[in-house]
């Protein structure tokens, strides 16, 4: 058996070793609020991996289609050497986009298409806007892309007051028409096809990361700098391309979101129902090891936490609040042996070209 396949079964291990670390930290914090953990993981698991009832995992799937996307948007910047963390901002940008095509009500026949064009499109130009600030000036990006976040959740939250808003129900955006909705993949549940798209958009990554020039680029400038420009590539082009397809990626994922889940089809009062997913992405990235292929199996593992959160509340009567302070413990947990494994990755990877250097 050859060191690499070696080094990824001690990974899955570790990752085995860390559900089950979260999941005893979890069951700390529940029994310590004076509820039952055992009710509380029977109803997670139940509500999320529950394959003898397709709504339960119909609904893993749809809350893992979201993060898959903004999981290949951090994984991308990572492979370049960079750490953005602008997705959840993209999303929304990209949620707007599609919310806008509403407004405009086009032709039937468009109407979809274009809703997924213009939120892809907005997502990556909000992408764009942070890309330049560190191309062009070296600022850095984790400042750039929390404050356009921030900057991205105002502006929907005035478009949805003051200009988007349905004129029956002020909770929401208006709503895409029937027209512009993608069809559900189980009949009665929330997953559409966006999953599929999602799926299709990740296997198209991971060709394009390892199978195109562009690829080549990103992954050269994430030995460094120097080592891409000894390379004959531009870093400041490729740092450019790096922010547009990750925030195209994140934008596509808000426009799904928007034209893919029932009931709403619509942004809600304060982003509610898109909140967060730019943010754990992160998580499925670093589980992922920052591969576009694994990262779909680590979006649904993280998404049927998302799912079964509403099993732990019904079946041990447990708080939300204590529900999602286990969900985070849970995420933390699954974390760290993707972020130490890629850590030792680049100490190893540095030392051989320290050694080279020498």
């Amino acid at each position: 058996m050859n060191p690499r396949t070696i080094e990824y079964f001690i990974y899955l291990g570790n990752v085995v070793i860390a559900i089950l670390i979260g999941l005893a930290l979890g069951a700390l914090i529940i029994w310590m609020g004076g509820y039952d953990p055992i009710e509380a993981y029977i109803g997670l698991f139940e509500t999320s991996f529950n394959l003898q009832d397709p709504y339960y995992i119909s609904s893993t799937l749809s809350y893992a289609t979201p993060i898959i996307l903004t999981g290949l948007t951090f994984a991308i910047s990572a492979r370049a050497g960079i750490f953005n963390i602008g997705a959840e901002g993209q999303l929304y940008m990209g949620a707007l986009g599609a919310v806008l095509i509403a407004a405009f009500n086009p032709p039937p026949l468009i109407a979809l298409p274009l809703a997924l064009i213009t939120g892809l499109l907005m997502g990556a130009l909000w992408g764009l806007i942070a890309g330049l600030f560190r191309a062009l000036r070296n600022v850095n990006e984790v400042v750039v892309t929390i404050m356009l976040n921030w900057i991205a959740f105002w502006i929907v939250e005035y478009a949805r007051t003051y200009g988007l808003g349905d004129p029956r129900r002020q909770e929401k955006t208006i709503s895409m028409p029937p027209s512009a909705r993608l069809p559900l993949l189980v009949k009665g549940t929330e997953l559409s096809t966006a999953f599929i798209i999602a799926i299709l958009v990740a296997i198209l990554i991971y060709f394009v990361m390892w199978r195109s020039k562009i690829g080549y680029y990103i992954r050269v400038l994430g030995a460094g700098v120097k080592s891409a420009k000894y390379a004959g590539i531009n870093p400041t082009k490729t740092t450019l391309y790096v922010f547009i397809i990750g925030g195209a990626l994140s934008g596509l994922a808000g426009a799904l979101e928007i034209c893919g889940r029932p009931p709403t089809y619509a942004i809600t009062t304060g982003a509610s129902n898109i909140a967060g997913f730019g943010f754990t992405g992160i998580s499925v990235s670093l589980l992922g090891l920052n591969h576009p292929l694994l990262i779909i199996p680590a979006a649904i593992i993280i998404g049927g936490l998302t799912a079964g959160a509403r099993g732990m509340q019904i079946r041990a009567k447990v708080p939300l609040e204590m529900v999602m302070a286990v969900q985070g413990l849970i995420i933390i947990a699954l974390s760290v042996p993707g972020l130490t494994f890629l850590y030792r990755r680049w100490k190893i990877k540095k030392a051989l070209r320290g050694g080279e250097h020498a």
